[in-house]
């Protein structure tokens, strides 16, 4: 009995000792695993909404994975330059890549983007601003998903507009006339305020004005080239004007968008062509027209469509990544309602998500988001090609000869139209 009572104690001792074994052998590789890290270039302003938020909320939600930023230049054409130099030496070390809406045919084309089609559905798809997906697609396939947008818009001083018995203006004729009335009434110094210098800006302003006269600038589907078009020259003439006849002032060709927010800002002009950031700042405690404006989708010609300028950011997979579905946990995480409703209370980013424009709880924060959302849905894409880069560089070169008098708008045109022709091979 006693013998056997020992085998029986000496059976539970190897059955605990095997058990714990079991245990430790399967609990030591979670313990002692590495996280998947997961690297991210983004510009150093944006990187600390991002570090402070979303990534937080994620890497707790997720402890198996590791957001890393990397913060890059402010300027994103530089950011651009570093994304496209780590691609071209082979083996990227970016993981996620947060790209601009006018960098994905350029990176799709070259190969650069894990293809995203097949990891999302229609119906999730929808979900998002229609043009915003757009955005990320390059012949018919997905390679971005939208994770913020951003719209060009006209902002006006609602305040002077009432005062003078003014409606907001729908069409161009509209904007010039309550300008030069406002003026000559000493209410304002500038009618007028855009981004004229030789720049990307350049290219986002022109492209809504564009839009208002009915014209093109590149068609993505066949290349043809629409810049040596009347309509393009009304455009033109119509920018031109604002110079000559005061309403916008000299110095305008010069100006980027800070240039023009400061001016607006300080209570000097009457309408303002800009981003969507303009609006907290021009609210701010301390801001002269705090209370005083309002915003809607950019004017027309009559019986034309506004255009507004779509900007913004997504998120892509790098081809080389070692982590494809991490990334595409984190991309679904991060572009998500939660996610974003957070981000964007925090940050005060535009969403990409169409409910959030009408959300209670960031309407109650930013009361002017379902306006946005109305020029959102008029949002217009510059052109999706792979020669974006080429073909901008392009119009600044021509329009801004233009708009400067260093070349007559039609020899401008004409010499620009020619060569964004050669450059797609049409020619």
């Amino acid at each position: 009995m006693v013998k056997v009572l020992a085998k029986f104690k000496f059976s539970i001792v190897i059955f605990v000792v095997v058990l714990l074994g079991i245990i430790f052998i399967s609990v030591l590789p979670a313990q002692t695993q590495q996280p998947v890290v997961l690297n991210l270039l983004m510009t150093a302003p944006d990187a600390h909404p991002w570090k402070e938020g979303i990534i937080k909320d994620f890497e707790s939600k997720n402890p198996g994975i590791r957001i890393n930023i990397i913060e890059g230049p402010n300027a994103t054409n530089l950011l651009e330059d570093l994304y496209t130099s780590a691609f071209i030496l082979g083996d990227s070390p970016y993981d996620l890549i947060n790209m601009d809406v006018i960098w994905t045919p350029k990176f799709a084309a070259a190969g650069w983007l894990l293809d995203l089609t097949d990891k999302v559905t229609q119906s999730e798809l929808a979900a998002f601003s229609p043009k915003d997906v757009e955005g990320g697609r390059y012949k018919g396939r997905l390679y971005r998903i939208p994770m913020r947008s951003d719209v060009g818009m006209l902002y006006y001083r609602e305040d002077l507009l009432k005062q003078a018995g003014f409606n907001p203006p729908e069409t161009f004729t509209d904007l010039i006339k309550i300008s030069q009335a406002l003026k000559q009434q000493d209410k304002i110094n500038w009618g007028y305020i855009w981004q004229g210098r030789q720049y990307e800006g350049l290219a986002a302003m022109f492209v809504e004005v564009l839009e208002g006269f009915g014209g093109f600038w590149v068609n993505p589907n066949t290349l043809e080239v629409g810049l040596d078009r009347p309509e393009t020259l009304k455009a033109i003439a119509f920018l031109k004007e604002t110079i000559a006849t005061g309403i916008s002032p000299p110095g305008v060709t010069t100006y980027q968008e800070e240039e023009t927010r400061r001016i607006f800002q300080s209570g000097q002009a009457i309408f303002l062509r800009s981003w969507p950031y303009v609006w907290p700042l021009a609210n701010a405690k301390d801001s002269p027209i705090r209370g005083k404006i309002a915003i809607k989708p950019m004017v027309s010609a009559s019986g034309e469509n506004g255009g507004a300028c779509l900007g913004g950011w997504g998120l892509g997979i790098s081809k080389t990544t070692k982590h494809p579905q991490e990334a595409w946990k984190a991309i679904q995480y991060f572009t998500g309602e939660e996610a974003q409703r957070r981000f964007i209370l925090k940050a005060g980013f535009v969403p990409s998500r169409r409910s959030l424009f009408t959300d209670p709880q960031i309407v109650a924060t930013y009361p002017h988001y379902p306006q946005l959302l109305e020029v959102v849905e008029q949002a217009v894409l510059r052109p999706p090609i792979a020669q974006y880069a080429q073909t901008s560089d392009i119009l600044q070169r021509y329009l801004s000869a233009a708009l400067t008098n260093r070349m007559t708008p039609e020899a401008a045109m004409k010499a620009a139209a020619q060569e964004t022709r050669r450059l797609l091979g049409d020619v």
